[in-house]
This record gives C-alpha cells, sequence and structure tokens, in this order.
C-alpha cells in the first residue's frame, strides 16, 4: 500500500482559516516543506479489480496514514462518516467557496492536494489561450484551433476546454483575439484533476465536500447545456478512465445471461464501437463518436441508432461502479445499491457522483440497411410548396415506417429566401435486408414524384453497425457561442388524431419558416422486455419523433437582439411544441437550459422519486449541474431571467 511517507499530519487541528492557507506540513511536531519526498500519492492497490483505474482506490486504512485528528478539526480528505468527524459549518455556507473567500484553499493547499493524487491536478489554461498574446501564445497552435475549432476531437484531449462555450462565457474563444479581446478563465474550472484511477476522484470528491468547492466533471466536453464546466471550480477529467473488457459470458444481478462489455468512463462511442464489431458484436450507443459513453449519455438515457430494436442506451446497463458524494466507490446494480443503479439509469448526469465504469450489454452483428441523401431547394428549384408537401408526406408516414423499426436521422437548415438544406444523415433499419428497405420507402418516393419531388438517395447496406456508422453518419459541428438548441418528443399520440397531427405539422412549419433550424429523429425507444425497471425519461417510451429546434445569433448581436433569440426559442417555439404534446417531454442531453419546468420535461413521473433519492444520496449538495435532479434548489449568480450561464459563484436558493 503506498503511505505517505512519514505519515502526513496535514489535517492536524488547527482552525480552518489557518489550515487552507497554511506554508508547511507537520510531521513529529516539526514543520517541514510538502513535497513529492514527504507526501506520497493515497492510494490502496486492489489487483482483482477487472479494469487498470479501478484497481488503485482510496481507503480508511489509507487515510488512517494520512490524518491524525484532534478535538473537533477534521481532514480536508476524509470521509464524511469516518470516526470522529462532524459536519464543518462555514460561516458562508449558502454559496459555494468561490476563489478570493476567506476559505479557499491557498496554493499550498492545492500543492499538497496534487501530491496526494500523484501530480494529477492541472491549473487552467483555456484552450483558445493559444491565440492570445502571453506567456501562452503559439502561432503554429493557434492556426490549428482556428481550422479545427468546430471539429469535436479538438476539444477531446483538453481537460477543460467544451463544446458549447455559450455557458462557459466565451471568454478565450480563438476567433476573438484577432478583434483585441482578452483570454478570461470565465466559467472554466479553475484546477482540473486528470483522473487516471478512483483515487484521485475519491480524493477530489471528499476534498471538494469537505471545503464546499464547486465540483464538475467532464470527460469529452460534449454537452449541450454547460453541465461540465463552472466558474472558481474544481473539476474531475475522466477522460483518460480508457478501461475496456470483453466478458463473454455475463452474468448480471438482473439476471441477464450473456455478452457484454465493461467499459472505463473515458470510453468513447468510436472506441466502443470498433471493440464490439471486433468481438462480433453490436453495442448501443450514440451517433456522435466524440461522446463519452458511460457520463452523461447513458445517465441521461441516451437515444441511439439502435433503438428501434434495442430501447435506450441505458436499458443496456447491467451494473455501474461509481464514486458517490460521501467519496465512496460503490457498485450498484439490480441487488446492490438499487436505488442507486435505477437513478443513474436515466436520472441524469452529474447528480449522483463520479461513474469509474459500467458493465454493458451487447448484440449479435447485424444487417443494416439505408440511404442518405443531401438537398438545397434552390438548387434544384424546388417552390416552398412542393417542398412542405414533400415533408408532410414524409411526417405522416412516421407510424409506418416506426412499425418497421426505422430510424430516420436528418437535418433541416434555413437556406436563404426561402429555400432549405435538407440532408437524411441517415435513414436505416437495423436487421433489414436492402431490398427490404427499398421497398420500404418506395410509396413515400412515389408520393413525392406526383407532387414533383426527388431526391437523389445514396443506399447502403452493411453486415455490421460499425461500417455502417464510420460511412454515414457526420461529424457534428461543435464550439459555437451564437446557437442554442431545445428539444421535444412528439408522442404516438400526435398521429392518432387527425386534428392533432394537422396542428403539429403546421406547428413545425410555423417554427422552421420563423427561422429555426429541425434536426429530426424519426425512431421509436421502447424498453425491451427483459430490461429493469429505471429512471429514464417515460416520454421516450411514447416518442414517434424527437425534435430538436434552435436558433442563433450574429457575433454583433446587441444583448437585447441576444435575449429576444433565446426568449423566443424557450417561451415562443417551446411553447407551441409543449402546446401540442401535453404530457410528453424533452431528452435532457439535448434539452433547453431554461426549461420552465424541467423536471416534468426531463424525468416525468420518475422526478419525485429522483428528488427524495438525491436528498438522500448528496445531502451535502456535492454535484449540480443545469436542469440535474435538485437543481432548482440552486442558482448561479449575476445572471440574465433568460438565459444561465456558469460563469459566476453557485448558492443555494
Amino acid at each position: 500500500m503506498p503511505s505517505l511517507g512519514r505519515a502526513l499530519l496535514l489535517a492536524a487541528a488547527m482552525p480552518l482559516a489557518s489550515f487552507v492557507g497554511a506554508q508547511n506540513i507537520v510531521v513529529d511536531g516539526e514543520a517541514i516543506e510538502a513535497n513529492e519526498v514527504t507526501v506520497a500519492p493515497a492510494a490502496e492497490e486492489f489487483p482483482e479489480a477487472e479494469i487498470p483505474e479501478e484497481t488503485v482506490q482510496l481507503t480508511d486504512a489509507v487515510l488512517a496514514n494520512l490524518t491524525q485528528l484532534e478535538l473537533s478539526n477534521i481532514s480536508l480528505f476524509t470521509f464524511p462518516d469516518t470516526e470522529g468527524v462532524e459536519k464543518r459549518a462555514l460561516p458562508n455556507n449558502k454559496c459555494k467557496t468561490f476563489p478570493g473567500d476567506l476559505f479557499y484553499p491557498s496554493e499550498l493547499v492545492w500543492k499538497v492536494f496534487n501530491l496526494l493524487t500523484g501530480g494529477a491536478l492541472i491549473k487552467t489554461v483555456p484552450l483558445g489561450a493559444a491565440c492570445y498574446q502571453g506567456e501562452h501564445y503559439d502561432a503554429e497552435k493557434c492556426q490549428y484551433l482556428l481550422d479545427n475549432w468546430s471539429n469535436s476531437d479538438t476539444h477531446d484531449e483538453d481537460p477543460t476546454s467544451v463544446m458549447s462555450p455559450i455557458y462557459q462565457g466565451a471568454t478565450c474563444q480563438p476567433q476573438n483575439a484577432a478583434n483585441n479581446q482578452t483570454c478570461e478563465l470565465g466559467g472554466f474550472p479553475l484546477y482540473s484533476v486528470k483522473a487516471t484511477n478512483v483515487a484521485q476522484i475519491q480524493l477530489a470528491i471528499n476534498f471538494a465536500r469537505n471545503l464546499n468547492l464547486r465540483l464538475v466533471v467532464r470527460n469529452t466536453g460534449h454537452d449541450f447545456l454547460g453541465k461540465n464546466t463552472g466558474a472558481g471550480s474544481l473539476s474531475i477529467w475522466t477522460h483518460n478512465l480508457k478501461g475496456l473488457k470483453f466478458i463473454k459470458n455475463y452474468e448480471s444481478a438482473g439476471g441477464y445471461k450473456g455478452p457484454a462489455f465493461k467499459l472505463g468512463a473515458g470510453i468513447q462511442v468510436s472506441e466502443l464501437y470498433e471493440a464490439a464489431n471486433k468481438e462480433g458484436y453490436t453495442a448501443v450507443g450514440g451517433e456522435c463518436r466524440s461522446v463519452g459513453v458511460t457520463g452523461g449519455y447513458l445517465a441521461g438515457g441516451g437515444h441511439s441508432p439502435m433503438s428501434p430494436v434495442a430501447g435506450l442506451g441505458s436499458d443496456h446497463i447491467l451494473s455501474v461502479d461509481i464514486v458517490t458524494p460521501d467519496g465512496r466507490h460503490v457498485t450498484a446494480d439490480d441487488k446492490n445499491n438499487s436505488d442507486l443503479f435505477w437513478a443513474v439509469r436515466g436520472g441524469g448526469g452529474s447528480t449522483w457522483g463520479v461513474v469509474t465504469s459500467m458493465t454493458v450489454r451487447v448484440y449479435p452483428k447485424k444487417q443494416f440497411s439505408g440511404l442518405t441523401w443531401s438537398l438545397n431547394t434552390a438548387e434544384k428549384n424546388i417552390s416552398s410548396t412542393v417542398f412542405w408537401s414533400a415533408m408532410e408526406a414524409y411526417w405522416r408516414r412516421f407510424p409506418d415506417f416506426s412499425a418497421s423499426h426505422s430510424y430516420g436521422y436528418s437535418t433541416l437548415f434555413p437556406a436563404g429566401n426561402g429555400a432549405f438544406l435538407w440532408s437524411m444523415r441517415p435513414w436505416l433499419v437495423p436487421g433489414m435486408a436492402l431490398d427490404d428497405f427499398k421497398a420500404m420507402v418506395a410509396p413515400l418516393f412515389e408520393e413525392w414524384a406526383t407532387l414533383g419531388f426527388k431526391v437523389e438517395p445514396e443506399y447502403f447496406e452493411h453486415d455490421n453497425f460499425y461500417d455502417t456508422w464510420k460511412n454515414h453518419f457526420p461529424m457534428e459541428s461543435v464550439g459555437s457561442a451564437t446557437i442554442r438548441t431545445a428539444s421535444r418528443l412528439i408522442p404516438k399520440a400526435n398521429w392518432e388524431d387527425a386534428a392533432l397531427l394537422n396542428e403539429t405539422i403546421s406547428t413545425l412549419r410555423g417554427i422552421i419558416e420563423e427561422g429555426s433550424a429541425l434536426i429530426q429523429y424519426n425512431m421509436n425507444a421502447a424498453a425491451p422486455a427483459e430490461t429493469t425497471e429505471s429512471a429514464a425519461n417515460p416520454a421516450w417510451r411514447e416518442n414517434l419523433m424527437f425534435a430538436i429546434i434552435g436558433g442563433g445569433w450574429a457575433d454583433t448581436a446587441t444583448t437585447e437582439e441576444v435575449k429576444a433569440a433565446n426568449v423566443r426559442i424557450t417561451q415562443d417555439w417551446m411553447g407551441r411544441l409543449r402546446k401540442i404534446t401535453p404530457g410528453s417531454g424533452g431528452y435532457g442531453n439535448e434539452g433547453d437550459v431554461m426549461e420552465p419546468d424541467f423536471g416534468q420535461a426531463f424525468f416525468g413521473s420518475n422526478y419525485a422519486r429522483l428528488v427524495e433519492l438525491k436528498k438522500k444520496i448528496d445531502p451535502w449538495g456535492v454535484f449540480y449541474a443545469p436542469t440535474a435532479v435538485g437543481s432548482e434548489d440552486w442558482y448561479i449568480a449575476r445572471q440574465n431571467d433568460w438565459l444561465t450561464l456558469q460563469t459566476d459563484r453557485l448558492c443555494r436558493k
């Protein structure tokens, strides 16, 4: 077991104010400098763990070597249930401790924390700083960033960069350097822990909880609501937890027997798909290659190209290893910590703890058939009347397509002067032969021909999902600070009532004609018969169309213009979608950060139970994220009422 060398007495009895500003550690009554010799990483090894990152953990035995307690003062790194530990009462505990506050850790304390984690602490330098004059300027790197800022891969390997910089405040965008702007931290965390083992995560959680620091969790930076960043915070960066193990005959606590993968928290969609294909199986994951599988994706439910035949990604979680808000590393499944297991499967990310791994079910290889197309109506001289007639014909056939387990993913963007760019990217059916797929779409194409509307489809057929995904799904464009999106799940009921279907079609058309983009999915995500109960939004089970809308504003827009754009998204466009889908909801991972009743919208009838469980598991409020369970009890200081950014301190209401 690694130790602290000469038994670190860093948490010896001294008032908190003097501790967080301490200049030395005390060993055997002697003040000595804290360094790599006097402070060793705090960890115990568990070689029986199935993936490398879970072999190194923080335990009570380790803490016994770290801490000597006197009177009522406690270590900054202990578990809350450690003998003799009392709840620390901070004078300003309404808000999370913020840089500049009396009890914010000094540089020395950050240094000791870094030593305990084995040198995993990173002080934030924004990725875009390479474009700004100063110590971090790098002309070559800057040019690369300018050329590739919209590519999600650009942000994956940075500890703090986010793919939706609007919520960070967009304070260090590379393209802004040429306009004589400055690079500021804004809503970036001040420090990040580059997690490569469980012990580092446990230390970070205990440290943040005991000092009342804001804690955020970041994997790849792929997030649309600002959940992975926060001003003045400590961030846990899970991207490097890359353990991956195939288990051919896994037996779950819930009764499943069959092939599975154990995934470290840093495994991304592309890595899972490749590994599953290599073993001869198909995994359930998202369409974007940069997404971290076990983070917000699965915790939020996770829709997939496999959803029409396999349900949500969260339906395939068999077991979860997670560090909970008390700093303990536990396993949750259908028999152990079953309430937690229920919650982490659809109850949202950055809420219940930091997942270190998940074990997920996989399916045998399937063939996939489908098509893609891209159409600019102006280039094809297609009138608005013809276009909307064609789109309406497509929408009206959604029940038929869904009955065939269809997955239709397309984007619709205004192209100016009443024209549109409609890209199908792709439309496919898992397990269907190409001839059958062509027969499925033929009636629609025949109807379109009578309207004078024609696309030029490129058909495909593969004997596995990996090749389908790799060849026919696009790279996602990220990095814009002038775009915001929202979403709604439109249920089958809207197609079962003729008048309501007409209203649905006219509502969607009206929103798009007013300038919104539309990302639309025709898919159902019914739960597989063998899936045990979970916290996934029940609205997914009745879904027929998942619609993402969004709008933007110019870089030079005034505050009033930005406000008008955001109000239009939340109150006008989303208001109309809510009106035609009473009782339905949205997808929390791709929802409206300003959703007025996010609990109902993103969690449905599960929300009340989730709130009670959040109070039980995290009474300290260690984990917060916008629109996450319990977030209604918190606010970010100094924000507009039409858009919440993560640019100031986090406070309780």
